[in-house]
């Protein structure tokens, strides 16, 4: 890595080399850009995929902790329903030996009022049972989801790693060539560059004059301003698109020697 003392003064570079660090930092730019297209969607839909199964393995995990929640329910129900069974017994029991009607009819309500919890607990068993029923389903089906969205992310990651995996060296060794380029280019113009870049549709922040038009959004350029492009005095930005602008002749010099 260059330091303070190796790096040339920014400010003693003339303009001309500038634009010749700026349009060769370009050309590498685009060179990783083609990679990433080369990419296409696959990081997306990648992420998308284990964001969806994330999301399954959640609804997954809730589906199972409603039908323990359920099952447990039931349970306890039953054991009230046994509960009241025994409590009539009981109940009947006392029945045989009370000493007036006060009593009995005291017990005759506690039965009545137990075999009411009976129906109440058996209904309530009905309608968790079913509810469960429903979940058991809801999660047999989020399961299969999952095992098929599972086979698409790794079909994908598989398409993913294998397009890295062609193209780690090349991108790793343009991203070395584009850091040293940048060590080179005073902050201010990079930071211009890297502003153009992140607002251009196809990350072109220096552009070649073309046919006297803008490279980037093809609008003319007077013959004033082809002659001062020309003359590489000073960095020279479109009026339309904002992009920097750099005659062919510049720009030809830096692909031959590519």
């Amino acid at each position: 890595m260059a330091t303070e003392n190796t790096k040339v003064e920014n400010k003693d570079i003339p303009v001309e080399e500038k634009l010749k660090a700026l349009y060769e930092l370009q050309l590498v730019a685009s060179e990783i850009d083609k990679i990433k297209i080369l990419r296409g969607e696959l990081p997306l839909e990648v992420q998308d995929l284990e964001d969806e199964i994330a999301g399954l393995q959640t609804r997954i995990e809730n589906f199972k902790a409603d039908i323990k929640a359920a099952a447990d329910a039931v349970k306890n129900r039953k054991a009230d329903i046994e509960n009241a069974k025994a409590l009539i017994e009981k109940y009947k029991a006392q029945q045989d030996n009370v000493r007036n009607n006060r009593e009995y009819d005291f017990l005759s309500k506690e039965i009545e009022y137990q075999g009411l919890e009976i129906e109440f607990s058996e209904k309530k068993i009905k309608e968790t049972q079913y509810a469960e029923k429903l979940k058991t389903e809801e999660l047999a089906t989020a399961e299969a989801d999952l095992i098929e969205r599972q086979k698409d992310l790794d079909l994908k990651k598989s398409e993913l790693d294998e397009i890295i995996s062609e193209t780690r060296a090349q991108e790793e060794s343009l991203r070395e060539k584009a850091a040293i380029l940048e060590e080179n280019i005073e902050p201010r113009l990079l930071a211009a560059f890297k502003r153009i870049r992140k607002n251009a549709r196809n990350g072109l922040a220096v552009v070649t004059v073309e046919r006297d038009a803008c490279g980037g959004c093809y609008n003319k350029i007077p013959p004033q301003r082809q002659l001062d492009i020309r003359m590489r005095k000073k960095v020279i930005v479109c009026e339309y698109c904002g992009r920097i602008m750099v005659d062919s002749g510049l720009a030809g010099n830096e692909e031959s020697a590519e």
